[in-house]
């Protein structure tokens, strides 16, 4: 009989918060605590997993981070609906840890890109006249703050979550507000370039109009030009600086 070579993989410890937070995490998923449901108390707490104030405090802390339970004014702690925003949330320290490396800041650029022509695609598809009225009145307050690169940046981003809200799926909500948080640098430094905003509305007048006429192909490939030039002003700038 022929043994298995198997690879040194010791078995490690679980601290004492993991394992009251997958308890509590067992109880939620099975529904014997529900959204809205308040938790005991950390002494109760204390008694029921029979571990100290510390372990209790630590694993509460690691549950609202995660978007499980919220702290109320009063210090009850309440379970409450995770969201794609919290899911996606969680990941921002380390995200941020990963866009101060140059690599890092160009998987997200090609990240975005591959999201937001999907998004686009989706739009011209099958956005309803009531998403293009959005989609156009954000058009209009982008084109309004042209001479405010400050607001223009934020109707930039805003003209852009338009599209993640189309598709009416919350994670898509989710990875576009993230997505926005962990390169809105990059906006503020494309957007420094003289003329830019004129050049990002052109792009968004543009990509508009081909989902207005439900061209996909055409709206998918404005999109990936757009981004492309942001990115490649992102650089040429970046560069600049660094060569100082």
């Amino acid at each position: 009989m022929t043994s298995i070579p198997l690879k040194k993989n010791p078995i490690k410890r679980k601290r004492l918060y993991e394992e009251v937070v997958e308890r509590i995490q067992q109880l939620i998923h099975s529904g014997e605590i529900r959204p809205g449901d308040s938790l005991p108390s950390e002494r109760e707490l204390m008694e029921i997993y029979g571990v100290g104030r510390p372990a209790i405090r630590e694993a509460l802390l690691t549950l609202q981070k995660a978007g499980f339970v919220s702290v109320s004014g009063g210090g009850r702690t309440r379970v409450i609906e995770p969201t794609a925003e919290h899911i996606v949330e969680s990941l921002s320290t380390a995200a941020r840890h990963w866009l101060a490396y140059p690599d890092g800041v160009k998987n997200f650029q090609a990240a975005r890109k591959f999201f937001e022509c999907g998004l686009v695609r989706y739009a011209a598809k099958y956005a309803t006249e009531d998403d293009l009225q959005v989609l156009m009145r954000a058009l209009e307050i982008n084109k309004n703050a042209m001479n405010n690169s400050k607001m223009f940046a934020q109707t930039d981003v805003d003209f852009h979550y338009v599209l993640a809200v189309i598709p009416k799926n919350t994670i898509f909500r989710g990875i576009h507000a993230a997505i926005s948080k962990w390169l809105i640098d990059q906006r503020h430094i494309a957007l420094s370039s003289p003329g830019e905003n004129k050049i990002a509305y052109r792009a968004h007048e543009e990509i508009a109009e081909a989902i207005i006429s439900r061209n996909a192909d055409l709206a998918e490939n404005l999109m990936e030009r757009h981004l492309d030039q942001v990115a490649e002003v992102y650089w040429e700038i970046t560069n600049r600086r660094e060569s100082f």
